[in-house]
């Protein structure tokens, strides 16, 4: 059964992440966090030059109206990949209580970030928020992802009541570059219109910036010969300006990941120069 929240107190947890090079080493030099937010010690499986770290919740779901905050600095140069070692989960919630969760990444000049969280699992009766918001400065590159489920299809539950507001942004030096809002009320006609989610209940998308407008043709080209789909699974990429977008709509969050891990094979050489190294914590 869903988790039920009657206590309106709000649970307020925020952490903040800065890495930065030093000789041809990227690594977490501040890590300062309050509440249930934590990472794990990072490590660097394929080199001293990126830094791979896990973001761990505790509590392991979001309720009621919590607060929680991630904030990530990429100091000029660094590289660093952050992961979750499990879906996120945000629970069912009574009355108007909504709950929040801001994701900022800033990438100084020369720095990349590749931010590849597992799904976010939207109990039928969530009210939340979440935010995710990139900042770029000239000559820093991102890499990243977000997948939604909208209620729990494995257990056959359907997104029937609630809202889900959900916002990605890519912003450089102050001057968008992408911009997408979304908002899911359960039952509405969205959910099931031919013309909206056609009854799929997980969305993801994948954003790769700055794409060489030189190069975007040959990636895009590249991506739709690769990634196969099965039936009821939508795959598209597009490339707007220095900006290329993958999108997947799908019924399980796995086959959503199958089809980004599958991009981000394909983009991680392009845009960083090295072969894609899955995180050992995918694999358990």
């Amino acid at each position: 059964m869903p988790v039920v929240v009657e206590n309106s107190a709000s649970w307020e947890g925020r952490i903040e992440l800065c890495y930065v090079r030093k000789s041809q080493r990227s690594y977490l030099a501040h890590s300062r966090h309050r509440g249930p937010l934590r990472v794990q010690r990072p490590f660097h499986p394929e080199g001293p030059e990126v830094c791979h770290t896990y973001l761990l919740h505790p509590p392991g779901g979001v309720v009621c109206s919590d607060r929680l905050q991630i904030h990530v600095r990429a100091a000029a140069g660094s590289h660093v990949l952050l992961t979750t070692p499990g879906a996120g989960k945000l629970y069912r919630s009574t009355g108007r209580h909504q709950a929040r969760v801001v994701q900022h990444l800033a990438v100084e000049r020369g720095a990349t970030v590749e931010w590849l969280p597992q799904e976010n699992i939207f109990y039928d009766g969530a009210r939340c928020e979440v935010l995710t918001r990139v900042d770029l400065s000239r000559g820093g590159h991102f890499l990243g992802w977000e997948i939604d489920c909208l209620g729990r299809p494995a257990s056959d539950e359907r997104f029937t009541s609630g809202s889900v507001r959900l916002r990605l942004e890519l912003w450089r030096d102050d001057e968008p570059l992408w911009l997408e809002r979304n908002c899911f009320t359960g039952g509405a006609t969205v959910m099931d219109a031919a013309w909206g989610l056609q009854g799929l209940p997980v969305t993801a998308t994948l954003v790769c910036a700055p794409t060489p407008p030189e190069l975007a043709p040959k990636l895009t080209s590249a991506l739709r010969g690769r990634i196969k789909t099965r039936n009821r699974i939508s795959f598209a990429v597009t490339a707007l300006e220095e900006v290329l977008i993958c999108r997947v709509l799908c019924r399980q969050s796995h086959e959503a990941r199958r089809l980004l891990e599958e991009a981000w094979r394909v983009l991680r050489p392009a845009l960083c120069g090295r072969n894609a190294i899955p995180p050992r914590i995918w694999n358990t």
